[in-house]
């Protein structure tokens, strides 16, 4: 067959009727259009391309949408996929008997013109020259003129509109018409040609500022809907792990403020005039704000379910015509000679075959930007939420807080968990209403395949929805039960290791391990019945496919009496796998309706709680208000457009402000008249006061605990609510008139810089408040940073010494997150806080209370007197310690929530002598503890001790950490970049390994043989209906070609026969598929169940039995992960992912497998789909693994900063910094959204690409089919089973790789666990038998020790070095030395705690390293310098073992002075112990501690420093107690104090690990230039 432009007709060439009514002179004229454009184009393309080497690197700040850029895309889409058609109608034009190039030429140029001109005008777009389109405009008037003619041609010969030639013309001419439109709807606007002044246009803000990464809403269509603009993001996550930095800013409209102050309009709008009160719909406000975007989603929504539905018709069109072809193919061979007409081109299988690929293409693109909107709006909604609730949080009435109406705890569920119910409903909303309509068009469809049966089918889908819902609402509830046990068992691990050293110095590790083992069975008891039901939703989820299609055959069967035809048969199939999802969600959707409203409910009743007043008047005008309202309504807008506050505050000058005060006459700072305040309860807390603060003077407050001293403090700040009364702050003014709080906070940044530090009050609570930041930060809390005042501060609150013990200095990070600091060192830096700020009036609420007394004199003198009243600023201070009054310019006497008496001391001596008198005998019983106090080593040493303490044990892990790190760095250097690559894609087989082991190996066979018979025996349905099916076609045929008369006879047995063998055969294969279907869900849970079983019970073993050292250097919020998030991950997360995956995995391969069998050429075409799977899930694993790491790691600091600042209410409020903590709200919400947002991006980049390969999958099996079927190869049924097979994989590739990436992610727990589960188990053995001791021992308590060498570590050095010591029985020994000598460690060397390198202790006899160590430690007892009780009851603590009776308990407690304090409790004995005792006070902790130790009759007793923490008077108790109880027993005391070992019978004194003094006491004191000497001398 010849080629050649109008044909081998003389004809074809002729125009003697005139040039224009020859058709192939038309066609030729209507390429001129598109080579016009591919001439002119081109090279405006190449040079473009050669000027900027790469449009890529083109910054994204240029791009720059033209009017009608989005209706530009779609026309030019929908033209090319008319180009397409009319090529296709081209080249199968029967009428022809050659082939004519000018049938299909011009479509075939103009599909390279269109694809050519989107590619042009995508250029001029991003370099922003719109002059260049102009020749877009000239190519689509030339067009829309050629293909005119042409239609006007095809009208002259009336032509009828069904042949396909004219329709496709008519769409073309309109086409073109439009797209003309739309060139010059840009000319009118951007007036770039045959206007005289072109408009300027700027590029959008965000896209200035280059911090802007997130490009979705910037991108052109095609970049939109396939996130094209991920791919530097995603391929380079490969090279380099992804950082914050990398993804940058969030587009202003997407912003949490921007959002706010959307959704807080809507809200405000419905306060109407007349009813103020009314509180405002959240439902409406939601709606209001974010209406418009949930509409569009929906919108997407209901055009990707509607183009679902086209999956099945054109599977079933595809095999009818199929198996119709082969019928015509055996009956006739005629060919009729037509133009195409519209209804023939949907008969041809190929060009169903075509669409079946668009409409799943379009499909999966509507649906994942139906996905993608609802998600950004969530997003946005989230953001929105939680600046209301902080900005609802910072106006709370202190009183909501302290009277309990509001706790934490719930302002912590509202960010943490009512926010993200109310995202995560909005997330899938758009199901509510897309669904119904879903499950309405598959039931019609279904009726109009099978009629009446379908129905059948379907009433099963809806009939078991209910149950799915029952089962979801119990999943919810079996959660909360584990929820509750796995809090109660925390709570037990975390006691154990915070008591760990007790434990094991007592032996009693074992019973508090069985008591966790306890609790964790009660957890897994609600697991297991949590499994049980999460596989029967699994099982409810395969199953009910099956007994839908199974219910729908058998009931055809019985009305019709025949099977039905493939055609049928498979589109059914298809329909049933469609219909399932939305069924299976609405369950899911419900509940979280169901929740969203519970959401709203709290949400409303806390933005309707009580606020705390307007106190504009702290400013001394009290006319203000109404101005201030005014400020505040639309002053917010001010806070996010310039740089934060912080940076914008004066710099500071100290002297030039004293020059600046106002003239001293004005002498009051705050003065209160009349004042009645109350908390709330209308119970006036405050009456009748009248008091006056001076001016640039020092006030105490003074007063019995609980008379409203710190009350008065908060009244002043405007914190409580005032009955009567008024306060007057006087107005100092500096350059400027007053300045109403509103203002302050929200009006422009340069004014507050001004007004900044006039009424902001230092204050420093009673309960200290810290914020999760550095101690620098802590301390200059947002002013600027002045190193002479930084340091002037530091020295007056002696903070150097703590700072030089912590890790990075001032730079350590505290707080709740940070490094625990002790009670007296976070409230020293609270009080620097409050000194360094530069502010007039400084409030100090009881700054003393946590110092010990020479830190307390130090910070009077250095801090209060000397830096504060230097600077002239009024200082106002709560104390307890009255020998501080001889200070106080100005005292005021509080008594029961009134003022008793104010002045200065000399008036209260003078006018209230009674007064006077009480106060000196107070300050002379201060005195005598103040003599005490000295007496005792201070508080603070101890606390730095602790602190010494805690930072040495790391060190050393640290040290050893680094040096491994620095031989690996070593190796890797040599490495290069991709093996780290490679290191970072590969999935972790080990722990997947591991994870399974753990489940045990028969429960993995089960779970994997289950799953291969289970998805056999699906798949042998399907093939079973497509044999059944083909069958029956086939015999229809050969009855059609034997003629009718014989149908009657033939057709009744033996199809009658056959069909119920094929039914009853096709009855038992779903009866086992549904059976199968119950074995793998459950299978697959009660893996991870015993999988989870295991690994606890043996990652809590190897850690309660690892060495002490271990838990020196591993940090406890380590430990107490591995036993919280990670053992969650393992119950909870593992196995729905697994189950996931296995499933997921298993239909995908099965489905290839099927296809590949039906048809082999479609082999061919999955080798490059396979290598483009491959590398999609190899990006997508890396970059999501960062970027879900960035959205954890971004949220914790968010829900921090909002419990600080709902902790630190009144300190914000007092130093008027609530704009700084609203700017970082804003600042940390963003960068968590910013990581959210790329997470969901990264999740639709996958699954575009994903459903694209599927949609792919789909026209090479349709192809291949088809193929196939014209060879004679597979039959019309098993042409449908492919079809159908093929669908479900685009379904579930994404699924393969997404469930592949959160496990990876998830067996990262499975990896920490199994890093622990290495650590080496103290030797609990020993060589000795316990039969081969003597039951009595240890009888006398004689101890000798010979040359004794001790180390904690292999890796360490020794601590102590060959010591000698012979301790006789009954003998009371003190050890001394300095800090480090070895003391600690000699008393752990008795219980076999460290490692015993060289020598030995002998004990009675008998060497203690050959003891077993339970029978050693049992035998001995110890009381430590930290007194630790456990939550229980008093018993429990004195005797956890219950091996004792009562008497003996009452008697130990009696020794301990504690037997009347115990019978007073309720309950006696079994009165309760709260967590770490803390309801009794340290001297009765430590009490309780001897008295355990008396319990356990053994002959020799350590005491390690147990006086340390105690007062005197419990100290003296307690020696006594040694004296007269362990008489005849053998004592060790390590002292703390040396006069407590004074009247001991042997004296140690080591150094550096060995033994320098060893004597009587008496005698060592004699020897004046000795240590113990020196010692006592000191002490004294």
């Amino acid at each position: 067959m010849g080629l050649s432009f109008c044909g081998k007709n003389e004809s074809s060439y002729s125009v003697e009727k005139g040039v224009l009514n020859n058709w192939c002179f038309l066609d030729a004229l209507n390429l001129v259009p598109h080579v016009f454009l591919l001439f002119i184009t081109f090279p405006i393309l190449f040079i473009g391309w050669g000027s900027q080497s790469s449009k890529v690197q083109i910054h994204h700040n240029t791009w720059l949408h033209f009017p009608g850029h989005n209706l530009r895309w779609i026309l030019t889409f929908s033209l090319l996929f008319v180009h397409v058609c009319e090529f296709a109608e081209g080249v199968s034009d029967k009428m022809m008997d050659t082939t004519h190039l000018h049938l299909f030429m011009p479509a075939f140029m103009g599909f390279v013109a269109a694809t050519t001109s989107v590619v042009y005008y995508h250029n001029i777009e991003t370099s922003n020259f719109p002059k260049l389109l102009l020749v877009l405009f000239i190519y689509w008037v030339l067009a829309f003129i050629t293909k005119s003619m042409k239609l006007w041609k095809f009208a002259k010969e009336k032509m009828d509109i069904h042949q396909l030639r004219v329709c496709i013309t008519a769409l073309l001419v309109l086409l073109y018409g439009l797209l003309m439109a739309v060139e010059v709807n840009v000319i009118r606007i951007r007036k770039y040609v045959f206007f005289a002044n072109p408009q300027k246009v700027k590029p959008p803000e965000d896209l200035q500022d280059l911090g802007v990464r997130f490009l979705q809403p910037f991108v052109n269509l095609l970049s939109k809907a396939t996130y094209w603009w991920m791919n530097p993001l995603i391929m380079g996550a490969h090279k380099r792990p992804i950082e914050l930095k990398k993804i940058g800013k969030l587009p202003i409209a997407m912003r949490a403020l921007t959002n706010y102050l959307q959704l807080k309009d809507a809200y405000e709008d419905q306060r109407t005039a007349e009813n103020p009160e009314r509180a405002p719909s959240i439902w409406r406000s939601m709606y209001r704000a974010f209406g418009r975007p949930i509409l569009l989603s929906s919108t997407f929504r209901y055009l990707a379910d509607l183009l679902g539905f086209a999956g099945p018709l054109c599977i079933s069109g595809i095999v009818m015509n199929l198996t119709l072809e082969g019928d015509a193919g055996s009956t006739s061979d005629k060919k009729e000679n037509h133009p195409m007409l519209f209804t023939e081109l949907l008969q041809n299988t190929s060009v169903l075959a075509v669409l079946l690929f668009l409409a799943l293409v379009l499909q999966r693109t509507f649906l994942q930007a139906s996905y993608y909107v609802t998600i950004e709006t969530g997003i946005n909604l989230r953001g929105a939420l939680l600046a209301m609730i902080y900005n609802k949080i910072l106006r709370l009435s202190t009183s909501n807080m302290s009277m309990g109406e509001m706790t934490l705890g719930q302002i912590n569920n509202l960010v943490a968990i009512e926010t993200n119910q109310l995202m995560w409903f909005l997330f899938l909303c758009p199901n509510l209403w897309a669904m119904p309509v879903q499950i309405v068009m598959g039931v019609i469809l279904l009726y109009y395949l099978l009629g009446w049966s379908a129905l059948v089918g379907a009433s099963v889908i809806v009939l078991l929805a209910p149950v799915q819902y029952l089962i979801a609402t119990k999943l919810a509830d079996m959660q909360k039960s584990t929820l509750e046990h796995s809090t109660d068992r925390l709570k037990k691990t975390s006691e154990i290791l915070k008591g760990i050293k007790l434990l094991k110095l007592y032996a009693w590790e074992n019973i508090f391990c069985d008591s966790v083992e306890e609790t964790r069975g009660k957890e897994l008891t609600s697991l297991k019945t949590f499994a049980f039901y999460t596989s029967m939703s699994i099982f409810m989820n395969a199953a009910i496919p099956i007994a839908a299609v199974l219910a729908t055959f058998v009931m055809h069967y019985f009305i019709t009496n025949t099977g039905p035809s493939p055609a049928e048969a498979f589109a059914t199939l298809a329909l049933f796998n469609i219909l399932v999802t939305p069924l299976f969600l609405l369950s899911t959707v419900v509940r979280f309706a169901v929740k969203a409203l519970i959401s709203v409910q709290k949400l409303g009743e806390f933005l309707q709680s009580d606020e705390i007043g307007d106190d504009s008047w702290r400013n001394g005008e009290v006319s203000v208000p109404s101005e201030a309202a005014k400020k505040h309504r639309g002053g917010t807008k001010a806070i996010n457009r310039k740089q934060p506050l912080r940076y914008q505050m004066d710099n500071y000058e100290q002297p030039s402000r004293r020059q600046m005060r106002p003239s001293e006459t004005e002498d009051v700072a705050v003065k209160v008249s009349n004042g009645c305040f109350t908390w709330g309860s209308n119970l006036s807390t405050l009456s009748d006061i009248n008091i006056r603060i001076p001016t640039g003077q020092l006030t105490m407050i003074v007063g019995q605990v609980g008379c409203g001293k710190s009350s008065l403090l908060l009244a002043m700040l405007g914190e409580m609510q005032s009955i009567s009364g008024r306060i007057h702050w006087s107005n100092e003014r500096f350059c400027q008139g007053p300045f109403s709080h509103l203002e302050a906070v929200e009006d422009e940044a340069g004014d507050h810089a001004a007004s900044k530090n006039r009424y902001s009050v230092a204050y420093a609570t009673q309960k200290s408040w810290l914020l999760n930041a550095t101690v620098e930060d802590n301390i200059t809390f947002g002013s600027p940073f002045n190193k002479q005042r930084y340091k002037a501060v530091i020295d007056a609150c002696s903070l150097q010494l703590d700072i030089d013990l912590l890790p990075f200095g001032d730079q350590t990070e505290i707080g709740e997150r940070g490094i625990n600091l002790s009670g007296g060192q976070r409230q020293r830096i609270c009080v620097a806080r409050a000194l360094y700020q530069n502010t007039n009036i400084v409030f100090l609420d009881d700054p003393f209370s946590a110092l010990d007394i020479h830190l307390s004199d130090h910070l009077m003198q250095d801090g209060i007197l000397k830096f504060l009243q230097d600077d002239k600023r009024t200082v106002v201070l709560v104390t307890h310690k009255l020998q501080y009054l001889i200070h106080a310019d100005w005292i005021i006497a509080m008594k029961d929530g009134s003022v008793l008496r104010e002045g200065t001391l000399k008036d209260i001596q003078t006018h209230d002598v009674e007064l006077y008198d009480h106060w000196k005998t107070l300050m002379n019983r201060q005195d005598q503890e103040l003599e005490k106090d000295i007496e005792q080593d201070s508080q603070t040493t101890l606390e730095r001790k602790t602190l010494r303490r805690a930072f040495y044990s790391r060190e050393t892990k640290n040290q050893m950490d680094d040096e491994d790190e620095e031989e690996e760095e070593e190796e890797e250097d040599e490495d290069n970049l991709s093996t780290t690559t490679n290191r970072r894609s590969k999935v972790p087989w080990k722990d997947c390994w591991c994870y399974l082991s753990s489940g045990g190996f028969f429960m993995v066979f089960l779970m994997m043989s289950s799953k291969l018979l289970k998805h056999s025996v699906i798949m042998a349905i399907d093939y079973w209906l497509a044999i059944w099916t083909s069958n029956r076609t086939n015999q229809t045929m050969v009855a059609r070609s034997n003629g009718t008369c014989q149908v009657q006879a033939v057709n009744k047995s033996p199809a009658d026969s056959e069909d119920s063998f094929y039914l009853t055969v096709f009855i038992v294969l779903c009866a086992a598929g549904i059976a199968l279907c119950l074995i793998t869900s459950l299978s697959v849970e009660f893996l991870g169940l015993s999988a989870a079983t295991n690994l606890h019970h043996n990652l809590l073993n190897k850690i309660i039995h690892a060495p002490l050292r271990f838990f020196d250097i591993t940090p406890l919020g380590q430990i107490l992960n591995r036993f919280s998030a990670d053992t969650n991950i393992i119950d909870q997360h593992i196995p729905p992912t697994l189950e996931s995956l296995t499933r997921s995995s298993f239909l995908c391969l099965s489905a290839i497998g099927v296809i590949s069998t039906i048809t082999p050429y479609f082999i061919i075409a999955l080798v490059p789909l396979a290598v483009a799977f491959y590398f999609i899930q190899k990006y997508f694993r890396v970059a999501s693994k960062d970027l879900q790491d960035l959205d954890d790691s971004t949220q914790l600091p968010l829900l921090c900063h909002f419990s600080e600042t709902a902790e630190g209410l009144t300190t914000i409020r007092a130093f008027r910094h609530e704009a700084r903590f609203k700017q970082r709200m804003l600042e940390l919400t963003d960068t968590n959204n910013t990581a959210y947002l790329f997470l969901s991006a990264a999740n639709r980049w996958l699954e575009v690409r994903t459903d694209y390969l599927g949609a792919v999958i789909v026209l090479a099996a349709a192809g291949a089919s088809i193929w196939g079927f014209r060879c004679g190869q597979p039959s019309g049924g098993l042409v449908g089973l492919a079809l159908t097979y093929a669908l479900t994989v685009t379904n579930y590739l994404n699924w393969v790789v997404r469930n592949l990436a959160d496990l990876e992610v998830q067996m990262a727990a499975v990896n920490k666990v199994n890093s622990f589960l290495g650590t080496e188990s103290e030797n609990y053995e020993g060589s000795m038998d316990s039969s081969q001791m003597p039951e009595t021992w240890p009888e006398h308590g004689e101890i000798k020790i010979q040359d004794l060498c001790v180390r904690y570590d292999p890796m360490l050095k020794p601590v102590l070095k060959h010591v000698n010591a012979y301790i006789q029985p009954g003998q009371k020994v003190g050890i001394c030395g300095r800090t480090g000598s070895g003391k600690s460690s000699l008393s752990l060397a008795f219980f076999n705690m460290v490692d015993i390198f060289e020598g030995k202790i002998v004990i009675d006899g008998i060497d203690i390293c050959k003891l077993p160590l339970q029978t050693l430690r049992s035998r001995l007892s110890i009381i430590l310098q930290d007194p630790i009780l456990f939550s229980g009851s008093i018993r429990f603590n004195l005797d956890p073992e219950r091996t004792c009776n009562d008497e003996r308990l009452w008697e130990a407690l009696e020794i301990a002075q504690l037997k009347n304090m115990v019978k007073a409790l309720p309950g006696g004995l079994d009165a309760v112990v709260t967590e770490g005792g803390e309801n009794f006070s340290v001297g009765q902790r430590q009490l309780f501690c001897l008295a355990r130790a008396f319990v356990r009759k053994s002959s020799i007793l350590i005491m390690d420093e147990a006086t340390a923490s105690i007062d005197m008077a419990t100290e003296n108790i307690l020696q006594k107690v040694v004296m007269t109880a362990f008489a005849d027993r053998t004592v060790v005391t390590i002292a703390h104090r040396v006069h407590t070992i004074l009247t001991a019978d042997l004296v140690i004194v080591m150094k550096r690990g060995n033994i320098l003094e060893y004597d009587k006491p008496e005698t060592l004191l004699e020897q004046e230039d000795g240590m113990f000497a020196s010692f006592v001398k000191a002490d004294m």
